[in-house]
């Protein structure tokens, strides 16, 4: 299984996603899921991979290959965040469809990628790219996108990410996000790759590859669970809490009325 996600704040973008890969219980490798390109000055793209492995190299692979062969289009040619997200929308659905044609029996193919940068005077954006080719765009009420086992990260992003966050808070948000997933699903795990991009800034931004020991990653760990026990002591306690518990044969603190 998958878990990546990205985020959007005013100050920038954030990416983040693990790199575990499993094709069954005795079968697991890990397998960097964040691909970046900065093809030219003033321009740079982050391509976050969800799916068949297969595709997802050949994805790569072939944005790469256009790049060295100045094909058209390319990364390096496209004149907006639109137009990139296009080409690798068309070049994910081609690829899946000859990866589909040369194989007879029925292996699922699809592959998801969340796609984003800035390209120079344009603003930074971040897109989901459907197995299909197609393509979303994050909202301004929730900016943040995520591919793969989303559910057990979802609620921290929920109620912490909005525009105006800080890029550094907002990339601790996404590690809180991986470790709650890391927690709750054995098929999601480090190393964990985090990248946090600037707007406006084309210095290929702040990577960070964090393995399952390191100490960062596991402070974060630790001090967020932390943070849980103190929030849960923290909260108001019921009503009945701390009164003299009377004996059992009065029956209860609060007994039910009377059946009629």
């Amino acid at each position: 299984m998958t878990y990546c996600l990205a985020i959007r704040v005013d100050k920038g973008l954030v990416f983040c996603a693990d790199s575990r890969t499993n094709a069954g219980i005795d079968n697991v490798n890990s397998y960097s899921k964040m691909h970046r390109f900065a093809p030219g000055p003033g321009r740079h793209f982050t391509l976050l991979s969800s799916g068949n492995l297969a595709t997802t190299q050949a994805v790569v692979k072939k944005l790469r290959d256009d790049i060295k062969r100045a094909a058209a289009p390319n990364l390096q040619s496209v004149t907006s965040l639109e137009e990139a997200v296009d080409y690798v929308g068309m070049t994910s659905a081609a690829v899946q469809r000859q990866q589909a044609e040369r194989d007879i029996s029925t292996t699922g193919f699809e592959a998801t990628f969340i796609f984003g940068g800035q390209i120079a005077e344009h603003k930074p954006e971040i897109f989901l790219v459907y197995p299909q080719g197609n393509y979303i765009h994050e909202s301004r009420e929730h900016p943040f996108l995520q591919v793969g086992e989303i559910k057990y990260g979802k609620p921290i992003l929920d109620r912490v990410i909005v525009p105006a966050l800080d890029l550094e808070r907002a990339a601790r948000c996404a590690l809180v996000s991986m470790n709650s997933t890391v927690r709750s699903n054995a098929t999601v795990g480090p190393p964990i790759d985090l990248l946090i991009q600037r707007a406006n800034v084309f210095d290929g931004g702040r990577f960070l590859h964090l393995s399952e020991d390191d100490p960062f990653l596991q402070a974060v760990s630790r001090q967020w669970s932390a943070g849980l026990f103190q929030a849960l002591e923290g909260l108001p306690p019921f009503d009945w809490e701390g009164r003299e518990e009377t004996p059992a044969s009065t029956g209860h603190i609060y007994p039910f009325p009377p059946t009629p």
